[in-house]
């Protein structure tokens, strides 16, 4: 098990789009995902992008089972999305509650697509093609966000709904994304 320091904002490689996977097969590429699995799992997140541990790949991985920080999200399954493209599957946005392990103890409103296809390739190099919404669209965005080197706070339309965790919400026990 190795869990990774996740860099925080002000770091410049978090700013810093992803680079494409070659190569499927490689076992840094494997090592990769069980790190950032491990990592994710250990700090209660719902996803992670690998620009987070300080790999300029295009890999993210999310997931939403029971949850107390999300009692009223849907789970959303395990997932390796590599190499991934976004479709908007209409112009309606949602302004939604976001954390972010790279941004720890804050909270932001962030205007996401409502739903959306995602398609890419898994761990083995196997197609992925998805459309979903709500609350799955929302975590998918914020993730792949971090491939093309924005944080959640630059999609903040209005900053008065940015602040610390604790202050907005006040006796929740809410962590980071």
């Amino acid at each position: 098990m190795a869990i990774r320091e996740v860099l925080k904002m002000g770091d410049p490689r978090l700013l810093t789009p992803a680079l494409p996977v070659a190569d499927f097969a490689s076992p840094e590429l494997a090592q990769l995902i069980v790190d950032m699995h491990d990592t994710m799992r250990a700090l209660n997140g719902a996803g992670l992008a690998a620009p987070q541990i300080g790999v300029g790949l295009q890999v993210v991985i999310f997931e939403v089972a029971a949850n107390p920080r999300y009692p009223d999200a849907e789970s959303v399954p395990f997932t390796v999305l590599i190499n991934p493209v976004l479709t908007p599957l209409s112009d309606e946005l949602e302004e939604g509650w976001e954390g972010c392990l790279s941004v720890p103890g804050m909270r932001g409103l962030v205007p996401r697509h409502t739903g959306l296809r995602y398609q890419g390739f898994d761990a083995s190099g196997q197609p992925i093609d998805r459309s979903v919404s709500a609350f799955h669209a929302r975590v998918v965005q914020h993730e792949v966000d971090h491939l093309h080197g924005i944080l959640y706070p630059l999609r903040i339309r209005d900053l008065r709904n940015f602040g610390f965790t604790e202050t907005l919400f006040p006796g929740q026990n809410l962590q980071d994304d």
